[in-house]
């Protein structure tokens, strides 16, 4: 007679010590026919000898499900299956269509946006990647035979068994596909439909003879990989040939894991230095959505894991009259009031005055928003405006913009109209020191920068500039700006602005990562951080919004930084030194 018996297995769990679970958890979007939904063996198995851990996913209408699992799967599996209904890239269906799974097309389509919206790795296999192209802007073929009449088509659904390839396919040298399979590969096939425009978000990364789209990337650095055969099957009949498309998914997916976890740790603050979202207001935006107009809203701070921004009352550099001080004073104060005004009005955005303000609002649920001035122009020739701005809530000043005004000289369209600070600027620094607000010196020129900093009591901060060494633009800062600002105990934090990044071509997340590193090496990870200037020129590709903050944490853990590296980065660095000013403040 057989025994079962489980309890050799339960005893030797139970009595192990208990670790931390540490492997990434895959969402699978399970198939359903017949009011069931079902798994074939393949994509779990490959899961698993990947390293992850599956969850099946299955075709559900609740928002708040398709929600729920989004912030507890940290990779999503788009599985095969059914057609899909043509009219979601609004055609007719023709003759040759299959049978489709409304309930399917439905979920995924919206848990493959949302997922994207948040930087999940995603994985689409022959379906999948179907529906990876429809979420994201792209069409499919409705039926290939039919679509492609003038085409002598492959035979792309084989008879033989399915863990058997039988045809080739060939990739594109230097993607990832290239890498991963090489370059000429055999698969096997069960389609008819297939990926026909990608859209600007994938490059189609390798084709059948025939030309049939058969693996397709992101274009944007994404951890976004559709093929249309079906890997999966082979590790049923203990072949791996096809093992690496999930090694790679779930290693991808463990550093979107460990990323999470970082920002999502209630002990850290992550901190974005400087955004000009405030330039924006006169376009009705609706901070509380998800608003195409801006890169940084509630939504996109939720997605990305950021808990704290600076906005900007920005002031570009006006005439130095007694008239152009009065219109950059009041430009100042009325789009502070709209800044104090959108926090009223959004639900789970709170303001913020002082590093400890940021911590209780994010143990409260809430994310911070904290308030600067862009361009020291709106004090105008009056000291009292130091004190005026102070209690609308600013916490920095960047002394000027690009052009010198009252205060100081600039970096760009300076005459060296004071030679550094003005006389007046002296007493700015010097009224700044006493009531406790950061001197920010972006935009300052170079006699400014070393003149404020030796005049200063307090350290000062750059809040948004990049790296001279690695980009030759007046705006970044020297090897020796940056030494200076080190040994005085400031912080400069990195920009995302493309000109600041790279003097030709356009500027990606690397590049952002590279200026990062050299100015850590130069000045030391204790006076480093991130500002992105988003909505004021701010983000790159890998990088083009608040929701993709993520991305810039999986690379600096992709570079082995750690979590306490990281956390200093993110915002410790910023409000240590905001917190040193207003503890240094004099009382009024």
């Amino acid at each position: 007679m057989t025994q079962y018996d489980f309890q050799a297995d339960y005893s030797a769990l139970t009595h192990s010590p208990i670790a931390a679970i540490t492997r990434p958890i895959i969402g699978i979007s399970g198939n359903f026919n017949a009011g069931q939904t079902t798994l074939l063996e393949g994509y779990y198995k490959s899961i698993e000898a990947a390293g992850g851990v599956p969850f099946i996913i299955p075709p559900t209408s609740s928002e708040e499900t398709i929600l729920a699992l989004l912030d507890r799967i940290d990779g999503l599996l788009l599985s095969g299956g059914a057609d899909v209904n043509p009219l979601y890239w609004n055609e007719d269906p023709k003759s040759q269509l299959g049978e489709i799974n409304s309930e399917r097309d439905a979920c995924e389509l919206l848990l493959t946006r949302l997922a994207y919206d948040r930087q999940l790795p995603i994985f689409g296999i022959c379906r999948g990647m179907q529906v990876l192209a429809l979420a994201l802007g792209g069409t499919v073929h409705q039926d290939l035979h039919s679509d492609l009449p003038d085409v002598t088509l492959l035979k792309h659904s084989q008879q033989a068994p399915r863990h058997t390839a039988t045809h080739y396919v060939e990739a594109l040298a230097g993607t990832l596909i290239h890498r991963l399979c090489g370059e000429r590969f055999a698969v096997n096939s069960f389609h008819h439909q297939a990926v026909n425009e990608p859209g600007e978000r994938f490059q189609i990364t390798a084709c059948a003879a025939d030309g049939v789209a058969e693996a397709m990337e992101s274009t944007e650095g994404r951890p976004i990989l559709g093929v249309q055969w079906h890997p999966e099957c082979f590790i049923s009949n203990n072949d791996d040939a096809f093992l690496s498309l999930f090694r790679w998914f779930v290693r991808r997916a463990e550093t979107y894991r460990r990323a999470r976890t970082f920002h999502n740790s209630l002990g850290v603050i992550t901190l974005d230095s400087h955004t000009d979202t405030p330039m924006f207001f006169h376009q009705d935006i609706r901070f509380e959505t998800r608003d195409e107009k801006v890169l940084v809203d509630y939504h996109k701070m939720t997605e990305g894991g950021l808990d704290a921004v600076f906005m900007v009352a920005y002031l570009p550099q006006g005439p130095l009259t007694e008239e152009g001080h009065r219109i950059a004073h009041s430009r100042a104060t009325n789009t502070l009031h709209r800044i104090h005004d959108l926090v009223a009005h959004c639900e789970g955005i709170s303001l913020a005055f002082a590093p400890e303000d940021a911590y209780r609002n994010k143990l409260n649920g809430q994310r911070s928003i904290f308030l600067g001035i862009e361009n020291g122009y709106a004090l105008g020739e009056d000291l009292a405006n130091v004190a005026y701005f102070k209690d609308l809530g600013v916490r920095y000043i960047t002394l000027c913009h690009n052009g010198d005004n009252a205060i100081c000289d600039a970096a760009m369209r300076s005459e060296r109209t004071h030679g550094g600070l003005s006389d007046f600027g002296r007493e700015v620094v010097d009224e700044m020191n006493r009531l406790g607000i950061l001197i920010d010196l972006s935009h300052a020129g170079e006699e400014t920068f070393y003149e404020t900093i030796a005049r200063s009591r307090v350290p000062v901060a750059c809040s948004h500039s990049s790296a001279r060494a690695l980009c030759n633009h007046g705006r970044n800062l020297t090897d020796d700006q940056l030494r200076t600002l080190a040994e005085a105990g400031g912080v400069a934090q990195v920009t995302l602005y493309q000109g600041f990044l790279r003097s030709d071509g356009k500027a990606t997340l690397d590049d952002a990562v590279r200026h990062l590193l050299h100015m850590i090496d130069v000045a030391g990870i204790d006076h480093v951080g991130i500002g992105s200037d988003f909505d004021g020129d701010g983000g790159v590709l890998g990088c083009a919004s608040a929701a993709e903050l993520p991305n810039f944490t999986m690379r600096l853990l992709a570079e082995g930084l750690t979590y306490e590296d990281l956390e200093k980065i993110w915002g410790k660095n910023f409000l240590r030194v905001l917190g040193q000013v207003q503890s240094s403040a004099m009382p009024q």
